[in-house]
């Protein structure tokens, strides 16, 4: 096994953070392993089967020279501040191969305030999946390495089984940790904002300027992060500060889903009653999150804080240019589009104005796409059947695709390397956690089997491709 953690963040900056034991459950199992995760960290899989490895992630034990902490922060929480956050249900155990190890769901902290710490198992295992399919898929997020059921209810609405997630990330930095050392003053700020250079952008560390340069990494990493969330479509449902991070990391699946048919309009969040973070708001969310890291950051940046403002401002000007120019980048690759100029742009407008006035699902319309454009499907027999105005965009589409003078099977390979085939489908993630609470994992070790390589379309599993047959709109919860 692992032969010890460090704890940099505990040592480097412990104004940040509270030292705290887990609680420990004494009955837990664990009921998900990432072998595959475990052995990056130098865990073998003879631990991750002994009892050692349980009670250390359930919390009766700790690996060798951990120290457990709960990291403070503040947040912006749709739209209003909150000073004093901090992760009330989650430590921190320290870090391997500069990645944090942390347990959420674990039990009170020092910022429990009035919560129990705990969490259901349903989120636990819901954030399992998501997350392993974001990686599967290309998209910087958190890890799962192992999910525990504690044999213990929890109150909420009712009493539910209790749950453990054992995370992985580059590092649990935060745009709201950078808010909370804005106000313990500079000498502290500067310690963090040296810390995070050194962890995540180690090329900036001796360099001149590097506090604006650190934020145009940030607004790099986040912008990059964002033009792939949109190119799934994948909600996060809750892009509050204190839930985006300085590595651009994909973190908190508390309410996120995935959108089945196309609308820019789209919400899960049963908390988002105005639509704050819907899907089409997420870019401008982007800008405006940044907007608070750059006002943290003001004494760094110069001495005089009007240039300080001035240089940030430049900065954050150009998040949105970046964002266009990543978006349809990308967006052009999911058409087999490989050059971005404006009359491209149109046709990529045009195509979701379609998808959005036909209702179309986002997902298969571009699996069909390359099908129609390898002529191994009609659009008689794609999710285009009913749209009146997408035979004329085909035309101009394949107007492009020919004077670009690729070879056709070329593009639709890439096509259906970029587009993935299978996404965790709402209903699909819903009716495997309900199995899982009472008992059953078949669906979730089916599903997570099939996450591993979500662009490889396989004939056996064709209902996991189909959004939900029902009306019924969707609602998440914050839980984990």
């Amino acid at each position: 096994m692992q032969s010890g953690l460090e704890n940099s963040f505990a040592q480097d900056l412990p104004e940040l953070s509270k030292k705290c034991i887990p609680t420990g459950f004494q009955n837990s199992e664990i009921i998900l392993k990432n072998y595959e995760l475990g052995e990056e960290l130098g865990f073998s899989k003879k631990f991750l089967d002994s009892d050692k490895c349980l009670n250390v992630f359930s919390g009766n034990a700790l690996l060798r020279d951990s120290i457990p902490i709960a990291q403070a922060y503040s947040g912006h929480q749709f739209g209003q501040f909150n000073p004093n956050l901090g992760d009330g249900r989650a430590i921190l155990l320290g870090e391997i191969n500069n990645q944090d190890i942390q347990l959420k769901g674990i039990g009170q902290t020092p910022f429990s305030r009035r919560g129990d710490g705990k969490s259901a198992l349903s989120p636990v295992l819901r954030e399992y999946i998501i997350s392993e399919f974001m990686n599967a898929a290309g998209i910087p997020t958190t890890r799962a390495l192992l999910a525990l059921k504690t044999n213990e209810s929890v109150t909420r609405d009712t009493e539910l089984p209790g749950g453990i997630l054992a995370r992985v990330a580059n590092s649990h930095i935060r745009i709201g940790t950078f808010e909370f050392a804005a106000m313990q003053g500079a000498q502290i700020l500067k310690k963090l904002a040296n810390y995070s250079i050194f962890r995540h952008y180690p090329e900036l560390k001796n360099t001149n300027e590097k506090y604006i340069k650190f934020f145009a990494a940030v607004c790099e990493s986040q912008t990059r992060l964002v033009s792939k969330w949109m190119n799934i479509g994948f909600i996060h449902g809750v892009m509050n500060t204190d839930n985006m991070t300085v590595s651009g990391e994909t973190i908190d699946y508390g309410p996120c889903a995935f959108m089945d048919y196309y609308d820019p309009k789209t919400v899960f969040s049963s908390i988002d009653v105005a639509g704050r973070y819907c899907y089409g708001n997420q870019p401008a969310i982007l800008v405006w999150n940044l907007s608070k890291l750059a006002e943290a950051l003001i004494p760094l940046i110069d001495d005089n804080e009007q240039k300080s403002i001035e240089k940030l401002t430049e900065v954050l000007q150009a998040v949105m240019p970046s964002f266009e120019k990543y978006f349809y980048s990308e967006m052009g690759e999911k058409l087999g589009i490989d050059s971005i100029n404006q009359n491209n742009i149109n046709l990529i407008k045009d195509y979701l104005k379609i998808l959005d006035s036909n209702s179309i699902d986002f997902t298969l319309s571009f699996r069909d796409l390359s099908k129609i454009l390898n002529k191994t499907k009609s659009i008689e027999d794609s999710v285009f059947k009913n749209s009146g105005d997408f035979k004329k965009w085909t035309e101009d589409w394949m107007i492009k695709i020919i004077t670009e003078k690729t070879n056709l099977k070329d593009i639709t390979k890439k096509m259906d390397l970029t587009n993935p085939c299978y996404i965790p489908r709402n209903h699909i993630i819903e009716d495997a956690l309900e199995n899982a609470v009472n008992g059953d994992m078949n669906l979730i070790n089916e599903i997570l089997e099939l996450y591993k390589n979500p662009f490889d379309e396989n004939e056996y599993t064709e209902t996991f491709k189909k959004p939900s047959e029902t009306n019924t709109p969707f609602v998440t919860f914050c839980g984990t």
